[in-house]
């Protein structure tokens, strides 16, 4: 069975930020971009799991929560650097995210 369609970008993010560590580790070889890739990167796939299967609430919560972690890290480092690339098109990500899963959050609580 499919996973239901608010499961997608949970799973979609997860797996870019995954690959966008990873390409920082083979680029640069930032091992800080790998680890935080692999842990956020992670936590977003299992919090697809989760809303794939009965925990919708506590998937979209964990979402958010991973979401804003990375949009205010990437996005305070946007500020100090300038540079779009990965900075600030992993911040607006998380920004989207976060929304996104914070309003299917409050949708699942009620």
């Amino acid at each position: 069975m499919a996973p239901p369609g608010s499961a997608h970008p949970a799973f979609g993010l997860g797996a870019l930020t995954i690959a966008g560590g990873a390409v920082g580790y083979f680029r640069k070889g930032s091992k800080a971009s790998l680890g935080a890739g692999v842990i956020c990167g992670g936590l977003l796939i299992s919090s697809g799991v989760l809303i794939s299967g009965e925990h919708q609430y506590e998937g979209h919560a964990l979402a958010t929560g991973t979401s804003s972690i990375m949009a205010f890290g990437m996005g305070s480092r946007y500020l100090k650097t300038g540079k779009v690339m990965p900075a600030g098109m992993v911040a607006a990500l998380g920004v989207v995210s976060a929304a996104y899963h914070a309003k299917k959050t409050l949708e699942w609580s009620a």
